[in-house]
């Protein structure tokens, strides 16, 4: 649009100037307090718009970065202490939850093991004077009290071997390798499998073979479900009345030629104390994984409810030389006078006027920048 106006222009200004710059009586004048008359002939091909209050639906637009979408998204520990022996997942891979992504070796395990058959011994010692007793008791051999002393004793070695059973477990021991350390039956040597929580992608690995680990400190791995995103971006306190959970939103990033579809997930309770601006988050459906962590893009929010005010074309809108808006406005007289205004939201092709600007007003739309232009001169 600039070039066609600009083409436009040319020979407007070519008419409205002199050789030296000045304007051609016989043309275009600049009457009295700034205001420009022109000619019928340069009048035929300004372009005038009346902005009325009109009803419309604001977008918000911001900037923000990318992050991974923190419900689909975990940092995965090593359950427990010792040396990192094998990596079976690298980055990029695509795991589903349960799969190993590495192993660990450590002591931890032989104390893990021995904790097991003692209890194991304990529980089967119990087991049996329980059932002695039980025998006893039903021939009047043995008192009541003795008996549920007997089935006492063996609940509680029960909840040993359990507890112990469980230990085993939570290091990564398989349930192949319990069920033979259950029937004293030789067993590989033991190593801690560290193992994905959910389906995801490997986005992060952060241990290399040898490296000593820590139990439930040393985090090894990011894993992340890339089929959604988060998009955090900051609003400030004027604007937060058009933002509401659910609202869909633009997401432009260069990467892509057309804007990503998402929606507004959750607005912040809390203003940045630094800032001053309200944190809003987006949900984004990351097609073909075009977001990437800590991308930034641009954000265009949809307001869901309906404001009234006056609209202008982007068109009508230019600069001055302290960079604020302003717009020529179609005098009773039939000059044109400078009007400084302040902008709302973008609406499409349209800005929203907040001040400056009357319901009536008509205003320049095409060759706005002729009329700059020759009030340069």
């Amino acid at each position: 649009m600039i070039s066609i106006r600009w083409l436009f222009a040319l020979p407007l200004a070519a008419a409205a100037c002199s050789s030296n710059g000045s304007a051609h009586p016989a043309d275009s004048t600049t009457a009295r307090g700034g205001a420009f008359l022109l000619t019928e002939d340069q009048r035929a091909r300004i372009h005038l718009v009346t902005v009325q209050n009109t009803p419309f639906r604001p977008t918000l637009e911001a900037t923000g970065t990318v992050a991974f979408n923190g419900d689909r998204s975990t940092p995965v520990l090593s359950p427990i202490s010792g040396p990192a022996t094998q990596i079976l997942a690298d980055l990029g891979t695509v795991v589903k939850k349960g799969q190993a992504l590495a192993t660990v070796s450590s002591p931890d395990f032989a104390a893990a093991v021995a904790a097991y058959r003692k209890s194991e011994s304990v529980y089967l010692n119990a087991k049996r004077i329980a059932d002695q007793d039980e025998q006893l008791y039903k021939n009047d051999a043995l008192a009541r009290r003795d008996l549920e002393q007997a089935q006492t004793d063996l609940a509680g070695a029960g909840a040993d071997r359990d507890a112990a059973i469980q230990q085993m477990r939570a290091l990564g021991v398989e349930e192949s390798q319990i069920e033979a350390i259950r029937d004293n039956k030789p067993t590989e040597p033991l190593q801690a499998i560290i193992r994905s929580p959910i389906d995801g992608t490997v986005v992060e690995r952060l241990i290399s073979p040898g490296q000593l680990l820590q139990a439930s400190t040393t985090q090894c791995f990011t894993v992340a479900d890339l089929s959604t995103m988060w998009v955090l971006a900051n609003v400030f306190p004027s604007d937060v009345k058009d933002v509401a959970v659910g609202e869909p939103a633009d997401v432009i990033t260069d990467a892509s030629t057309a804007p990503l579809q998402g929606r507004v997930d959750y607005v912040a309770a809390l203003v940045d104390p630094t800032s001053k601006a309200i944190g809003v988050r987006l949900l984004v459906p990351n097609l073909n994984h075009i977001l990437r962590k800590d991308m930034f893009v641009h954000v265009g929010i949809h307001a869901n409810h309906e404001h009234v005010g006056l609209l202008a074309p982007t068109t009508s809108v230019l600069r001055d030389e302290e960079n604020l808006p302003f717009v020529y406005v179609n005098a009773a007289n039939g000059s044109f006078d400078r009007r400084r205004i302040t902008l709302g939201s973008r609406v499409g092709d349209r800005y929203e006027v907040t001040a400056g600007l009357q319901p009536g007003d008509k205003v320049v739309a095409e060759g706005a920048l002729f009329l700059q232009f020759a009030e340069s001169q």
